[in-house]
C-alpha cells in the first residue's frame, strides 16, 4: 500500500514545490523517496540486529529484508518519478497568492508577544492535539505492549476524526496569530503544530513505560522505544501533513477577500 502510493505523494509534493515559486524538485523527489523509509529501516536495523544477538523470534528473515528492498528499488522509486513527472508537466498547482505580493519582504517584527512566535505557539498546539486522544492512546498501548485485546476499531476511528479536526483547527489558531505578528513565514510553522502531537505522545510512552510496565533489560527497552519512536515519526508526519493542508486553505480563504489598492 505505501509502494503504490507513493506517486500520490511526489505529485503532490512537486505541486506544492511548483506552487512555491521554487524549483528543486530533484530534492523534493529525493527527500520523497527517501526520508521516511530511511527512519524507519534505521530504526528497524538496530532493533533487529539486537534481536538477532539475543536469539528471539523477533528477528526479521534476511530474505524479508530483501524482498522489502526489491519492492522499494523496483517500485517505490520508479512510481515515485512518474509522480514527480506527473507533477512536474501535467499537474497545475493552484495559485497560492489570490493577491498580489509585495515584491520585497516585509521584515518580521522581532519584538512581539510571546503568543505571537512560533516557539510559544507551537508545543501548545501540539498539548491540545494530544490531549484530544491521550485516553483512547492508554489503551492503544496497552493492547501492543500489554497483550491486551483491542476491540473498539470503530470508536478508534471517531478519535482519529477529532485529532484530525483539532489539528486543523489548531494550526490555523498558531497561522492567525502569527499573522497577526506580522509573520509571514508560516508553512513550517504550520506543519511543526501539528508534528508536534508526536512529542507528546512519545514523552507520554515514556511515562507508560516507566508506571505502567514491568519491562526490564536491554532487550525489552529497545524495542519498547523503537517502536514508539516509529509511531511517533509516523504520527508526526501524519498530523504535520494535516495541519500544513488546514493552515494553507485557512491563508487562500482570507487573502481571497483581500482588497489591495
Amino acid at each position: 500500500l505505501y509502494s503504490i502510493s507513493s506517486p500520490a505523494a511526489a505529485a503532490t509534493t512537486t505541486t506544492t514545490m511548483r506552487a512555491s515559486s521554487t524549483n528543486m524538485w530533484q530534492a523534493t523527489m529525493g527527500l520523497t523517496v527517501l526520508l521516511l523509509p530511511t527512519c524507519t529501516v534505521s530504526i528497524m536495523t538496530v532493533l533487529n540486529a539486537v534481536s538477532l544477538y539475543y536469539g528471539t523470534i523477533q528477528t526479521i528473515p534476511f530474505m524479508i529484508l530483501v524482498k522489502l528492498f526489491v519492492l522499494w528499488i523496483f517500485v517505490t522509486v520508479p512510481l515515485c518519478v512518474v509522480g514527480t513527472l506527473l507533477g512536474r508537466h501535467t499537474m497545475q498547482p493552484k495559485n497560492p497568492f489570490p493577491c498580489r505580493v509585495n515584491a520585497i519582504p516585509r521584515p518580521i517584527p522581532e519584538q512581539v508577544p510571546w503568543y505571537g512566535t512560533p516557539t510559544g505557539l507551537v508545543p501548545l498546539a501540539g498539548l491540545l492535539s494530544f490531549g484530544s486522544i491521550f485516553i483512547e492512546l492508554y489503551y492503544v498501548l496497552t493492547s501492543l505492549w500489554n497483550y491486551k485485546f483491542y476491540h473498539v476499531y470503530g470508536f478508534l476511528l471517531g478519535v482519529y476524526a477529532i485529532l484530525a479536526i483539532v489539528v486543523s483547527m489548531t494550526s490555523i489558531i498558531v497561522v492567525y496569530f502569527l499573522l497577526n505578528a506580522e509573520n509571514w513565514t508560516w508553512q513550517w510553522t504550520a506543519f511543526a503544530s501539528g508534528a508536534s502531537t508526536a512529542g507528546y505522545v512519545f514523552a507520554y510512552g515514556i511515562y507508560y513505560f516507566l508506571f505502567k510496565t514491568q519491562m526490564n533489560g536491554l532487550l525489552q527497552t529497545l524495542f519498547y522505544f523503537g517502536y514508539m519512536a516509529l509511531i511517533s515519526i509516523h504520527l508526526g508526519v501524519l498530523c504535520g501533513t494535516i495541519g500544513h493542508a488546514a493552515a494553507l486553505k485557512f491563508v487562500r480563504a482570507i487573502f481571497q477577500n483581500v482588497k489591495v489598492d
